[in-house]
């Protein structure tokens, strides 16, 4: 009997290896001292319909050593013993190999894997540290459906950066300075209780959103209407810039309020975000004007009629002059070019990011393009620290439209979750007397599959591109939806729950079926998908690996009984040791969505 894999090793690796390991004896002359091209022995391993792996690195290889590839391919084949490992390997085509392999490598590997916390999943072999700027509300504003994308996106980037062994800073990069906090400060001072809270209890996100919401348009009435209080308000704001301490309290005011208001949203999100985590705009203040000078006297920037510029010889605009980053304005000013280059400052020199990563909307690439080139540019960035933008598209509406309410204004972010978790207690609510639920677990069932249904529908779709928001489909428990991911899971914990004493235990010497072969081979996968979604910043691959999961154990579900009828002992132990480590992926992937999985739904 072959040695047990080790936890990082795959079915897939275990090939690989195999197969790198006869490629280079196959193409090269022993007697040739010649360097060995780049690359040599990459057997290009892939699952393939034919087979359960196909392996294309025989056509570059034999590019490189000038040989035939068929010919090539079929020395390769006659170096590899069949055995534990690979139980049929042949040439096609060209010069392709179709590889079959034991099933007793495929229970062996899993069992292994079972054997361990992390589900066998190596840990990155070179960790950094990466930063991850997400969930950028703004202070005093409402949350909205523009917002949802940044935070389940860099959520989820979070865990599955953390997974593999990387430390992870969370910033959340909030708008909380500006000249709009002249007229609100004014204002407060004017009228001193519009902040003041209704009781000493716990105040709710609603109320402090009232607040902010009823002092926002008062404010910007009276500045409309009153060219004193406008001028009051003005002149607020240099004190605000200046550090004057009346003012920064109520500031201060401000921005504790409206967090007040996000953590319920983030709450309602099944999101943890921490106060040292919330460096807003104003975290950078100090930095401004050092980063000018950094810039000026290293040549990066320039003045241009009075503004401190970059100019890039590839953005130009419509009137195909240069299309300057602005810096610093020629009143003095300073705009989000110098607060985000001085955060890059920041996160490299004082948190010692090895990678920059920014989950923002797409329509701000052009911003961050220029950004990023001036860091460079000023050494910031270089070869060993990386800065890149996780740009996203836009939530669209059933229409097709960016999602608005029939009267035409932006969805309230609290009111969009609000109606998801109630389109899923109905759901739940519908199956609840079949499985038992209480009335406490059809509502907490609720909250976990609507949330869940609005990460998964945002995370199953590669971030870049747009998305239709429609609670309908969301919901359902056909198709790529969260929930029928949820009921895979629920389903199977029910499985083991009615097994009663049988033991969930792995048989390698078992023939296995189709349906078993499928899910083991796609259950040994795992590895590779994590650190492939991880490396690429693609959640979305995460997502499809899992549906494709659920998928795959629903047709080892119809096709391999496990409790009833049931199977022969040995049999039924190695289906419900399957079914066991299904469970366990489905819920340590869906966790690294942010994803809750209910025992019973």
């Amino acid at each position: 009997m072959a040695s047990v894999p080790s936890l990082a090793s795959s079915v897939n690796q275990r090939v690989a290896d195999a197969l790198a390991a006869a490629m280079p004896k196959a193409g090269s002359d022993s007697a040739d001292p010649s360097p060995r091209p780049s690359g040599w022995g990459d057997p290009m391993l892939r699952r393939s319909d034919r087979a359960d792996f196909q392996a294309n690195g025989i056509l570059a290889l034999a590019k490189k050593a000038k040989a035939n590839p068929r010919e090539l391919a079929t020395t390769v084949v006659e170096g590899i013993p069949t055995g534990d490992l690979i139980q049929e390997i042949e040439v096609s085509g060209p010069g392709f190999l179709n590889i079959t392999i034991t099933d007793r490598a495929i229970i062996e590997t899993l069992a292994a894997r079972a054997g361990d916390d992390r589900l066998g999943v190596p840990l990155a072999a070179n960790p950094g540290t990466t930063v991850i700027d997400y969930a950028q509300p703004n202070v005093a504003k409402e949350m909205h459906v523009g917002h949802l994308r940044s935070a389940v996106i860099g959520a989820a980037m979070v865990e599955i950066l953390e997974f593999t062994g990387e430390k992870v800073v969370r910033r959340h990069h909030i708008g909380d300075w500006g000249t709009q906090f002249g007229m609100l400060i004014q204002y407060l001072l004017e009228h001193p209780h519009e902040l003041d809270h209704k009781s000493d209890e716990e105040v709710s996100g609603e109320e402090a959103m009232s607040n902010l919401n009823r002092l926002y348009k008062a404010s910007r009435a009276l500045f409309d209407s009153d060219e004193e209080f406008k001028t009051r308000a003005r002149a607020r704001v240099v004190d605000l810039q200046a550090g004057e301490p009346e003012t920064l309290s109520l500031w201060q005011r401000f921005v504790d309020e409206s967090k007040i208001y996000f953590y319920s949203v983030f709450n309602k999100l099944d999101m943890d975000i921490q106060d040292p985590d919330v460096v807003g705009e104003s975290g950078y203040n100090d930095m401004l004007v050092e980063t000018c000078k950094l810039l000026e006297e290293s040549g990066v920037a320039v003045r241009s009629n009075g503004a401190l510029c970059v100019f890039f010889d590839d953005i130009k605009g419509p009137d195909g002059n240069p299309t300057p980053l602005i810096v610093q304005k020629s009143d003095g000013g300073f705009g989000y070019a110098a607060t985000d280059l001085s955060a890059i400052r920041d996160r490299v020199g004082n948190l010692g990011a090895t990678e920059l990563i920014y989950v923002v909307d797409a329509r701000q690439s052009l911003h961050f393009k220029m950004v990023f080139e001036t860091a460079r540019r000023a050494g910031w960035l270089n070869d060993e620290v990386k800065a890149v933008q996780l740009a996203f598209g836009t939530v669209l509406g059933k229409d097709g439209k960016p999602f608005k309410t029939r009267e035409g204004e932006t969805v309230r972010l609290v009111d969009l979750l609000d109606e998801a978790v109630d389109r899923a207690t109905a759901v739940v609510r519908d199956k609840a007397e079949k499985v038992g639920l209480t009335e406490a677990e059809i509502v907490e069932n609720g909250q976990y599959v609507g949330i869940g249904a609005v990460k998964y529908a945002d995370l199953s779709t590669s971030a870049a591109r747009d998305y239709k928001f429609d609670l309908d489909q969301m919901v359902s428990l056909n198709g790529d939806t969260s929930v029928y991911l949820q009921y895979a899971y629920a389903r199977i914990k029910s499985i083991l729950r009615n097994a009663g004493d049988r033991k969930a235990m792995a048989h390698p010497e078992l023939e296995l079926a189709p349906a078993e072969r499928a899910l083991g081979l796609h259950l040994d996968h795992f590895g590779e998908l994590i650190a492939e979604a991880a490396a690429e910043h693609a959640p979305h691959k995460l997502a499809a690996y899992l549906y494709q999961l659920s998928s795959l154990y629903t047709t080892f579900y119809d096709q391999c009984p496990v409790v009833k009828p049931e199977p022969e002992l040995v049999v039924g132990e190695n289906r419900l040791f399957l079914c066991e480590l299904t469970a366990r992926t489905l819920t340590k992937g869906m966790s690294l969505l942010g994803i809750r999985t209910p025992e019973k739904l």
